[in-house]
């Protein structure tokens, strides 16, 4: 963060000062709240969680160094003390971001969002400093942080963006204001709790809204959702896509034998081929909105095209593709899933696979709400229709779904088997996988399949793992 005292830190919150004998001490590290990151220099924030209470800790971050606490009630330790400490770190992120003069850009979608941030930060990277969203901590608390990490070298600042319902993009946006607002999707990921996807488009399209008039929304051509938010905002539009009205659009776009994406990628400046080391053809629209991103900002198709064709996976358990010693490779992909990522990762198994034997390890995806058993049986469905060699769904009444579907699609009922838990799925991997072999492993977050990746490289682990 940029350095401020403890007196201007009160004067932006709004609060009150305790036990603090120099209020024009500095705050010159990060803000934190994982009382573990405290070190000299930060300022800790005292969250009041379901099991944990922040001000617990103010004593040991302050003994590790920490300046003082941002809390809601005097701890006995230098504070700043103000009615809501959401609201107050909201506040200060408002005011370092005004003070920084970086080019902020903002992303959000049903789709793809930390895999596309993560490819912008990795691109705008060899232009200038940039500071982006760490995995996908894009909520009213994760991202305030994140902006609290820039400093006065940062040029560009890339935040991730999610909602759960209409006005939370709103909110996200008053607090950092984007000069640049990219949407990639409108799909069904919490469609049980906006609606449909109409709700859906209206909550991704504040971002837009929020936008100068001198600022750029960057659009998803091929999504007549998001193309339609053209009319929401005075700021300029660029569109991305295959869609041949596009302004940044990719051609002959094929995948190698390994199952990574290349293409030619055309911009207004040129056009320049790329092949990306991430898995799976749906990485193509996420290097495109990545491409438009860093056109509006002054690099050329050459640049864009080498940056991309060198990025590569930032964010633990998204495509994570490891092979064991005996040939067989893990794509662990549970950090998270609804509808369309998970037909993403299914074809992009199937081309990983390509003459070799393939497992999809799937469990539920979770708020669908009315959607849930039609989207898990259609995706059981796909699984076959892919030719996916055998789908394992994992866990209750929706894995029940997932591999209905599978068994409905199948011709001999021999495609999909259903079992318990992670560890009756482990169990059967264990003993039926053959060297060759190629492991997709995905569900929601809650599910925890994350564990059967971990431990089925565990098992191959006689020799050093190398992952790709």
């Amino acid at each position: 963060m940029i350095a401020l005292s403890l007196a201007e830190i009160a004067s932006v919150v709004g609060g009150q000062t305790h036990d603090i004998p120099d209020p024009s001490v500095q705050v010159t590290g990060p803000v934190v709240r994982d009382s573990r990151e405290a070190g000299p220099g930060t300022l800790f924030v005292a969250f009041v969680g379901e099991r944990v209470d922040g001000h617990d800790f103010a004593q040991a971050v302050v003994e590790a160094g920490a300046v003082a606490v941002l809390a809601s009630r005097p701890v006995g330790v230098p504070a700043i003390v103000v009615e809501d400490v959401q609201t107050a770190l909201g506040a200060l992120a408002r005011h370092v971001v005004r003070r920084l003069g970086a080019t902020l850009v903002a992303l959000t979608g049903s789709a793809g969002k930390t895999s596309t941030k993560d490819l912008i930060a990795q691109v705008l990277r060899h232009k200038a400093p940039t500071v982006f969203t760490p995995g996908s901590l894009n909520n009213e608390i994760g991202l305030p942080l994140t902006a609290l990490t820039a400093t006065e070298e940062t040029k560009f600042l890339v935040l991730e963006m999610g909602a759960r319902g209409i006005g939370h993009i709103r909110y996200l946006a008053d607090l950092t204001p984007p000069r640049i607002g990219l949407v990639l999707n409108v799909g069904t990921a919490h469609i049980g709790e906006f609606g449909g996807r109409e709700q859906i488009a209206q909550a991704k399209g504040e971002l837009v809204e929020a936008l100068p008039e001198d600022g750029t929304a960057v659009l998803n051509a091929d999504d007549p959702l998001v193309r339609a938010m053209a009319s929401r905002t005075k700021a300029k539009v660029i569109l991305f896509g295959e869609s041949g009205e596009a302004d940044v659009r990719a051609e002959n776009v094929r995948l190698t034998d390994s199952g990574q994406p290349a293409f030619l990628l055309h911009t207004p400046s040129g056009a320049s081929e790329v092949t990306m080391r991430l898995y799976g053809e749906h990485h193509v629209s996420n290097a495109l909105a990545a491409a438009a991103v860093a056109h509006e900002l002054g690099m050329s198709a050459e640049e864009i095209a080498t940056a991309l064709s060198e990025a590569g996976s930032l964010s633990r358990w998204r495509m994570e593709v490891t092979e064991r010693p005996d040939g067989v490779t893990v794509v662990n992909d549970a950090y998270n899933a609804n509808p369309e990522s998970m037909r993403a990762a299914l074809r992009a198994l199937a081309a990983m696979g390509r003459g070799r034997r393939t497992w999809a390890v799937l469990g539920k995806m979770a708020e669908l709400g009315d959607e849930a058993l039609a989207e898990h049986d259609a995706v059981g469905r796909l699984a076959v229709r892919l030719n996916v060699g055998k789908l394992v769904a994992v866990g209750g009444r929706e894995a029940s779904w997932l591999q209905l579907g599978a068994y409905n699609e199948g011709s001999w009922g021999e495609e999909s088997v259903h079992v318990s838990d992670a560890q009756a799925a482990v169990d059967l991997l264990r003993s039926e996988l053959r060297p060759g072999d190629v492991v997709l492993v995905k569900a929601s977050r809650s599910v925890g399949l994350e564990s059967v990746a971990q431990a089925l490289l565990a098992t191959g682990a006689e020799g050093e793992v190398a992952a790709r």
